[in-house]
C-alpha cells in the first residue's frame, strides 16, 4: 500500500498545482479583465467579492457531498470545471458572461480547495509525519506558472482567451488522468459517511464531531492569512501600476515573486516543522509577513514594493497549510467536516480582504490599506497555541507514538 500513497501523494500535488496555474491566470490578469468587459473601479470589489462568496457555498456544499461520496470524487469533477470557467472568463463579450463564468468558477473553486484539503489532511496522517506544506508548495509552483504565463500575455498583448486555451488544453486531460490514484480517507471517507448519525466524535461537539469553539481560533488565523493573502493577489498588480509608477508588464512581477517565496518557504517548510514544531514556524511565518506589509507600505518605488510583497510571501506561506493541518489533528474523528467549514474561512478572508482594501485605498490611500492585513498578521500570533501538536507532532523527536495504517481508523486512509 505504500506505493498506494505515493502515487497518491503524487496525484494530488498535481491537482494543487493545476489549481495554483489556474488562480494565477486568473487573478493576475484582473486589469486587462477589467479592460475586456468595461468593469469600472467602483464595480471591481464587487466582482472580486463574489467569487469568494460563491466559494464558500461550495466548499459547505461539499461537506454535505462528501457524507455521500468520497472527497476524490468531487476533487475529480470539480477541478476540470474550474479550469473550463477560466477559459469562459476569457471568451466573453458581455459584463453578463464574465459574471456567469466568475459564479461557476467560485462554486467550482469551493468544492475544489474544500476536497483537495481533505485528502491532502488524510494523506499526512497516513505518513505520521508533516507533508501538507508540500502540497501547498505545488500550488506556489502552479502559480509562478500562471503569472509567468500571464506576463507573457500581457507582454505580447494577447487575448485572454488565446492565453487560456493552451492552458486549459493541457490540464484538463492530466488532471482527469492523475485523478485515478486519488487516496482517499479510509474509513473516515467511507465508514465514516455511513456513520455520522452514530454518535462518531462525541463529546467534542456537535456537527459531525466538530466543535466550533475548538476550531474558532484556526477559523480567525485562516481568515487573517487570507485577508493578506488576497491584497497580494488582487491588488499587487494595481499597486504597483498606480501607487508606485510601474508598467503593466511589471505590475505582473509582484505576484510571482510573491508565489516564488511561497514556493520556497513551503519546500522547506515541513522540515521546518519536524524540527521546531507548528507553534514556532506559525509565529516566526507571521511576524516576516507583518514586516513585508510595512515595506510594501512604506516603499518609495516598485522595487521596495516587491521586496515587501517578497518578504509577505515567505511569512505567509506556512499559514494555510499548517491551520488544515491542525484542524486534521484536533478532529482525528471527523477531519472531512472540519476541513469543509475551515475552508469557508479561506473565502471569508478573500471576501473581506478585496473590498477591504479597495474601500480603505479609496478613503484613505493605498499605502494606508496595506496597514490593515499587517495588523490582523499579527494578531496570529495570539493563537498560535492552537497549532501544539499534541499527538500528531511530527519529526524532531515529536514523532507520533505509531503511524496510522491504510484504510485502518477515522481519516487513518
Amino acid at each position: 500500500m505504500t506505493d498506494v500513497l505515493r502515487r497518491g501523494r503524487a496525484s494530488l500535488a498535481f491537482g494543487f498545482f493545476a489549481q495554483g496555474v489556474a488562480f494565477a491566470l486568473l487573478v493576475t490578469r484582473i486589469p486587462a479583465i477589467q479592460d475586456r468587459y468595461g468593469v469600472s473601479d467602483a464595480l471591481l470589489p464587487a466582482f472580486l467579492a463574489a467569487v469568494p462568496v460563491l466559494a464558500g457555498v461550495g466548499s459547505v456544499a461539499t461537506e454535505w457531498l462528501v457524507r455521500r461520496i468520497a472527497p476524490s470524487a468531487v476533487l475529480r469533477w470539480s477541478q476540470p470545471v474550474v479550469l473550463l470557467a477560466l477559459l469562459g472568463v476569457g471568451a466573453g463579450e458581455r459584463m453578463g458572461e464574465l459574471a456567469v463564468a466568475l459564479a461557476v468558477f467560485g462554486l467550482a473553486v469551493g468544492a475544489l480547495d474544500a476536497s483537495m484539503n481533505m485528502l491532502g489532511v488524510s494523506l499526512q496522517r497516513s505518513y505520521g509525519r508533516s507533508i501538507m506544506l508540500g502540497f501547498h508548495a505545488a500550488y506556489s509552483l502552479g502559480g509562478i506558472l500562471g503569472a509567468s504565463l500571464a506576463w507573457v500575455g500581457a507582454r505580447w498583448d494577447l487575448a485572454l482567451f488565446v492565453s487560456y486555451l493552451p492552458v486549459v488544453g493541457v490540464l484538463l486531460p492530466l488532471c482527469l488522468v492523475g485523478s485515478r490514484w486519488y487516496v482517499d480517507g479510509g474509513a473516515e471517507s467511507e465508514g465514516g459517511r455511513a456513520e455520522k448519525g452514530k454518535g462518531e466524535g462525541e463529546g467534542e461537539g456537535g456537527g459531525g464531531g466538530v466543535a466550533l469553539k475548538a476550531l474558532l481560533p484556526l477559523c480567525l488565523v485562516m481568515t487573517f492569512a487570507y485577508i493578506g493573502d488576497s491584497t497580494v493577489s488582487n491588488w499587487s498588480a494595481k499597486y504597483l501600476q498606480d501607487v508606485l509608477g510601474s508598467s503593466e508588464q511589471l505590475a505582473t512581477v509582484p505576484y510571482n515573486v510573491y508565489m516564488v517565496t511561497t514556493l520556497v518557504g513551503r519546500a522547506i517548510g515541513d522540515l521546518g516543522v519536524r524540527r521546531l514544531g507548528a507553534v514556532a514556524v506559525v509565529r516566526g511565518g507571521a511576524l516576516v509577513a507583518a514586516v513585508g506589509f510595512a515595506v510594501v507600505a512604506g516603499a518609495p518605488g516598485a522595487w521596495a514594493g516587491m521586496l515587501g510583497f517578497t518578504l509577505v510571501g515567505v511569512g505567509l506561506c506556512v499559514l494555510v497549510p499548517q491551520t488544515f493541518a491542525a484542524a486534521g489533528r484536533l478532529f482525528p474523528g471527523a477531519s472531512d467536516a472540519a476541513v469543509a467549514r475551515l475552508n469557508v474561512f479561506n473565502y471569508v478572508g478573500f471576501l473581506i480582504g478585496s473590498p477591504l482594501v479597495g474601500v480603505l485605498g479609496d478613503a484613505f490611500g493605498y499605502r494606508g490599506a496595506m496597514l490593515v492585513p499587517m495588523v490582523l498578521v499579527l494578531v496570529t500570533l495570539v493563537y498560535a497555541r492552537s497549532f501544539a501538536a499534541q499527538p500528531d507532532r511530527y519529526g524532531g523527536g515529536h514523532e507520533r507514538p505509531r503511524t496510522a495504517d491504510v484504510g485502518r481508523g477515522s481519516n487513518g486512509v
